[in-house]
């Protein structure tokens, strides 16, 4: 306990998701981490097969599977247009890695790292706290569903 004492987000940090869609864009290309389950899960959501699903939205890199981005402006392919802006056609179902940000390890680095990321997020330092547990939950967060889920 006494090592998250020490972090410097130890006040808590302030964030709001403004639904900009910005955390999800392009220019800079980038993976979207999607574990085995998660693909699953959204196959269950498209009502889709698995193996259609891996086809059509999901890449191999390594050992590892990201959802593929639209080739001219990187942007997640889910990433839609709405009547209020931007957002994702499959939010209920969206991976691990885009339910825990902004609280990624590399964005709590230090208060640098954390306003670099602000920069290009206008959620960052506004909206409500969250405290230094619930910073450390999202950041250590592994998965989002249950063990009772069907699959």
């Amino acid at each position: 306990m006494g090592k998250i004492r020490e972090k410097w987000y130890r006040s808590g940090l302030h964030f709001e998701c403004m639904g900009c869609g910005s955390c999800c864009a392009g220019p800079e290309e980038g993976y979207i981490w999607i574990t085995r389950p998660e693909i699953q899960k959204l196959a269950d959501f498209l009502g889709e097969s698995v193996e259609t699903v891996m086809q059509k939205y999901i890449k191999k890199v390594r050992s590892r599977y990201s959802i593929v981005e639209d080739r001219k402006t990187k942007d997640c392919i889910f990433l839609v247009d709405t009547p209020e802006g931007r957002g994702c056609a499959i939010y209920d179902v969206r991976p691990n890695q885009c339910r825990t940000w902004p609280f990624w390890t590399g964005n709590l680095r230090s208060s640098v790292d954390w306003n670099m990321a602000a920069m290009s997020c206008g959620g960052i330092n506004r909206g409500p706290l969250f405290t230094l547990n619930e910073i450390e939950e999202r950041r250590l967060q592994q998965k989002w569903w249950g063990d009772d889920d069907a699959k």
